[in-house]
């Protein structure tokens, strides 16, 4: 149990390259957790690139909002990437010090943050949402790779400690040299994510009926998302149910070429908030093929909708998910069990039916508040072991070897 102490209220300088209300799985994450600080008493300072000329800096109990200069990311230009901005955080946290830095991104506004930190001595934590080291190969970098990934490391080893979603996660990262690791993991809005969204005029706005199954897809559509797989997997089940309707949610780079090849499949855009919740919640079956995802929020969220899972054993699908009890795993990297697992599903409607009930009893004890009692514990425990460092240093006699984080 925690201490009354170990719950005060604590002023948490938070930095992030994305948020609300951008759409992708860091940006929700990261939005969710700032609400649920503010709601238990703490403090939050959102550092934040300028998402465009109209954004403006959100103020309200709890929550104060500093925006920076940022630039497209390249690959990503419906995303900012935050400009260095070592001087001025030095300048805010020097005049008002946060009891801890929260650095959500690694981009350069988020390795400013971490030098910043460091020079003021204050407890910083980094947190690993995406692979880009990995990512970086499909985009014509893969030589670039291994740079991508030392980059990484010796970034997040400067922090105190790096959150990760998943026990699989620490061990991949502790495996690559990356040190003081800790697992806090995603929750889901299952007021939000609810079978009751589900709608027959959006189903028949498809072509789809009641009887009729929907295989969905949500996710950003580009080269690292494995989307072929998405398309072979769809033949497949149509091969078995001829009425099978495919529909796919998002957007990105490889949308263009995807809805030229593919005008088989209904491309419904990007969604949020409660449409996103109704698509998910008309859908009957979730196809999610991507192989480089940190946590992979989407499939969350489809379980929480009562949809059957259809995913690669790794990431959240691992965490939450029991072959055939729950949701279909297929061997990670292995596309043939992933296809044949869909075709199953396709052509069995009582397995369909027990999955969908399995992940939504599963997703029920998926709430946000657990994951929120273990960001307070693990930023908590990070100051207590910064303020026994510093006491410990300075105990240090003259000349003793240091052990502690040099700066920049």
């Amino acid at each position: 149990m925690e201490s009354a102490g170990a719950r005060r209220p604590l002023r948490i300088a938070v930095v992030t390259e994305t948020y609300p209300p951008e759409v992708n799985g860091v940006a929700r994450t990261i939005g969710v957790m700032v609400e649920g600080l503010r709601v238990r008493g703490h403090a939050v300072q959102l550092v934040r690139p300028r998402q465009n000329d109209a954004d403006t800096a959100i103020e309200g109990e709890g929550l104060e909002t500093i925006l920076k200069r940022g630039l497209p990311l390249p690959g990503y230009p419906e995303l900012r990437m935050g400009l260095p901005a070592k001087g001025a955080l030095l300048r805010a946290w020097g005049a008002h010090r946060p009891d801890v830095v929260q650095v959500v991104t690694e981009g350069p506004l988020g390795s400013s943050a971490v030098a910043a930190a460091r020079l003021l001595a204050l407890p910083v934590v980094s947190e690993f949402h995406t692979n880009f080291h990995t990512y970086s190969k499909h985009y014509g970098l893969g030589l670039f790779s291994n740079l991508v990934a030392g980059y990484l490391r010796r970034l997040h080893n400067r922090a105190d400690c790096t959150l990760v979603p998943t026990r699989d996660m620490k061990e991949q990262l502790a495996a690559a040299g990356f040190r003081e690791l800790a697992v806090v993991g995603r929750g889901i809005d299952s007021t939000l994510f609810h079978p009751q969204r589900r709608s027959a005029a959006l189903r028949a706005s498809w072509g789809a009926g009641e009887h009729d199954i929907v295989a969905l897809h949500v996710g950003r559509l580009a080269p690292e998302k494995n989307l072929g797989l998405v398309v072979e997997s769809a033949r497949a089940m149509q091969a078995v149910t001829p009425r099978l309707r495919v529909v796919v949610v998002g957007d990105g780079p490889a949308a263009a070429a995807l809805r030229s090849a593919h005008s088989e499949l209904v491309f419904a855009g990007m969604r949020s908030g409660a449409a996103l919740a109704e698509h998910y919640a008309s859908a009957d079956v979730f196809l999610f093929p991507s192989l480089t995802e940190t946590f992979g929020n989407v499939v969350t969220e489809a379980m929480a909708s009562r949809l059957a899972v259809v995913a690669f054993d790794y990431a959240a699908a691992r965490q939450h998910l029991r072959h055939r009890h729950t949701g279909m795993l297929a061997p990670f990297g292995h596309p043939a069990p992933f296809v044949e697992n869909a075709k199953e599903l396709a052509a069995d409607p009582r397995l369909r039916e027990k999955l969908r009930e399995g992940a939504h009893a599963t997703a029920r004890g998926l709430g946000w508040d657990r994951v929120l009692d273990d960001l307070e514990a693990t930023l908590h425990a990070v100051i207590a072991r910064s303020r026994a460092n510093r006491v410990t240093t300075s105990l240090r006699p003259i000349g003793a070897a240091r052990t502690d984080h040099a700066p920049l």
